[in-house]
């Protein structure tokens, strides 16, 4: 009688964790996962005046198909991002951000703002 209440419970766990892992996928996702449209304009040095790109979040790591961009927003919106050796950092809230960012273009530091807004 033991060893059935035993082997009861030991199954009963193995059911519950299979469960919590098929359900932990879907709860990987960050409110902030999607496409973003980011523009970032120059405000000093010598880089683009302006330039746009569409940035895709997946369980909150930023990457770009073909880029060099890696980077993290973590749940409360706080973004650090690697772009091709320029750095920024912001802050999304719902489907919008806006932060700094800093580089170089041939050796002269440039730095700048970015806004983003989901697609």
């Amino acid at each position: 009688m033991r060893h059935n209440r035993i082997r009861a419970a030991f199954l009963g766990s193995i059911f519950i964790a299979a469960a919590t892992a098929a359900v932990a996928p879907a709860m990987a996702q960050t409110p902030y996962d999607g496409l973003w449209s980011v523009t970032i304009v120059t405000k000093t040095g010598t880089c683009e005046p302006t330039a746009s790109s569409t940035l895709t979040v997946t369980d909150g790591k930023i990457s770009s198909p073909g880029a060099d961009v890696s980077g993290t927003i973590g749940r409360e919106g706080l973004v650090r991002v690697s772009i091709r050796g320029a750095y920024a950092n912001g802050q999304l809230n719902g489907n919008t951000g806006s932060g700094k960012w800093n580089g170089a273009s041939g050796g002269i530091p440039c730095s700048g703002r970015w806004q983003a807004s989901r697609q």
